[in-house]
This record gives structure tokens, sequence and C-alpha cells, in this order.
């Protein structure tokens, strides 16, 4: 009974470690990996018309919207550039970012910022080239933020206070960024939003 027992937990114990292994399946003999949305993307195809082009100019401003904050968009030469915008990292995981989760890692270890640009361009057979570039930096910085206020501690309180503010978003004298080429996993996510507003 004991002997039973033993090889019965065994063999429990080998089908929890490695589960059911078998080869692949005849209908599907190659593992293919998910497809990627490809940069340019043709959207709205068909008959190139001045409110098809404003219908899609606005649906892809929309999309880009939902990310970044708007710099500049001009339907006129079809561009639209986004302010930088520091990436969340884990830390703060509701707010939209990169979908990629080492990317999303490093994010919350470095200052990064994504920088988005946006060109659309009328297809020749019909409909519009969407272009989506999200560029990445990193902060080059020669010592941590807030590291030359050395705390100061008092006695007597004083009624005027004054306050050193933060901003990631106004560039200092010695901010440096160093260019880390392309974000694709955040081009493919806003992509993707452009597709499915067709």
């Amino acid at each position: 009974m004991k002997r039973w027992l033993r090889d019965s937990g065994l063999v429990i114990l080998m089908m929890g470690m490695f589960g059911c292994i078998r080869g692949p399946m005849v209908e599907n003999p190659v593992f293919v990996p998910p497809q990627s949305i490809e940069n340019p993307v043709l959207v709205s195809p068909g008959e190139i018309t001045q409110s098809h082009y404003l219908d899609v100019f606005y649906k892809v401003y929309n999309v880009v919207n939902d990310t970044f904050e708007i710099s500049y968009s001009s339907p006129y030469d079809g561009r639209i550039v986004s302010q930088p915008r520091i990436a969340p990292g884990y830390e703060r995981i509701w707010t939209p970012g990169s979908p990629d989760p080492r990317e999303r890692l490093l994010a919350t270890f470095q200052t990064i910022r994504h920088r988005c640009y946006v060109q659309i361009r009328p297809a020749e057979q019909g409909g519009y080239w969407v272009k989506v570039y999200v560029l990445k930096d990193l902060a080059d910085m020669a010592t941590p933020q807030g590291a030359n206020s050395p705390a100061i501690f008092r006695e007597a309180f004083t009624v005027d206070r004054q306050f050193e503010v933060f901003d990631t978003m106004i560039p200092s004298a010695s901010e440096r960024w160093i260019n880390k080429g392309r974000d694709r996993a955040l081009e493919q996510l806003i992509l993707e939003k452009i597709r499915e507003q067709q």
C-alpha cells in the first residue's frame, strides 16, 4: 500500500511539473507569432475626398490624444506632434504607456520620456497612409533630482515659505536627453487603435 501511494504521488508530481507534454497538433504544426501591424497602415481605403481626409485626421488625432498631449497638429500638412511625456512605470500601472513589460520596468527605475510623431498621406490606390513614430529618450542627469537642496531645520517657522517646484515638462539648462530609438510596442498599440477606428 505504501509503495502504491509513493508511486501514485510520484506520477502526480511529474504530471504537475511537466503537464501534458506532446508535439504540435497536426492542424497547426508550426507556432506562428502574432502579426504586427505594418507601419504605415492603410486607413479608410476608397476614394480620396476632403470629408474623408478630415474624418481620418480627427480620428487619428483623438487616438494620439488619448495617450499624449498634442503640441502641434495641422490637417493641411497632415502632421500631429505630441508634447514629450514622461513614461509611466509599474508604480503608475493605470496610466497608459508602453505595453512592453521590459520597457515598463525600465521606466520604473529610469526617467524615460516618449515623443510621438504622426504623418498622414493620401495613398495612390485610395485611402490614407498613417505613419506613427514613438521616440524614447533617457534622462542624462548629473545628480539625482533635488539633490542640491540641503535639509534645513529651524526652530522658528517663518510665514513666508518658498517652495522649489520640480516640473518634468520644463527643461532646465542642465537637462539632457539621450535618444534610445523607437518604442515599437507603443507604436503598435497606437496603430491598432487607429485601425479599430475605421
